[in-house]
């Protein structure tokens, strides 16, 4: 599997990529504009990720409207968002309009910090990333 975990807190980068490294690659991206650019590169080298992990507060670009940007890219090279990258959001904002905002993102799942090995593990499982 091929990840980008996109987050500005080191914490939280390092759990995600220990989490992640047991089951392939993982880059990382420090903010939106970063990850729209990873997600880009990828794309027109034809070796996209299979998982983004979006933090949805960050400096330059929120990961709200990243995700929008990825999506859109998605598009351009004629990718629905059902078959695309697989989105979960990682963000310590629980409240409801947070919540239905990434889902009308299109985003595939979110999970609330601190990160729970498990839960994602599961997200993992549920969209066929891992066994």
């Amino acid at each position: 599997m091929k990840a980008l975990i996109v987050e500005d807190d080191l914490t939280s980068r390092i759990l995600l990529q220990e989490i992640l490294k047991k089951y392939g690659i993982a880059h990382v991206a420090v903010n939106g504009k970063e990850a729209v650019q990873a997600v880009s590169i990828a794309l027109a080298s034809h070796e996209p990720y299979q998982l983004v992990c979006l933090d949805i507060m960050m400096p330059e670009m929120d990961g709200q409207t990243a995700l929008k940007h990825i999506r859109e890219l998605e598009e351009t090279y004629g990718i629905q968002s059902t078959e695309g990258v697989k989105a979960i959001m990682t963000t310590a904002l629980n409240d409801l309009k947070n919540v239905s905002n990434a889902y009308q993102n299109l985003c595939d799942g979110y999970l609330v910090k601190p990160i729970d090995r498990a839960q994602l593990i599961e997200e993992l499982r549920k969209f066929g990333l891992v066994d």
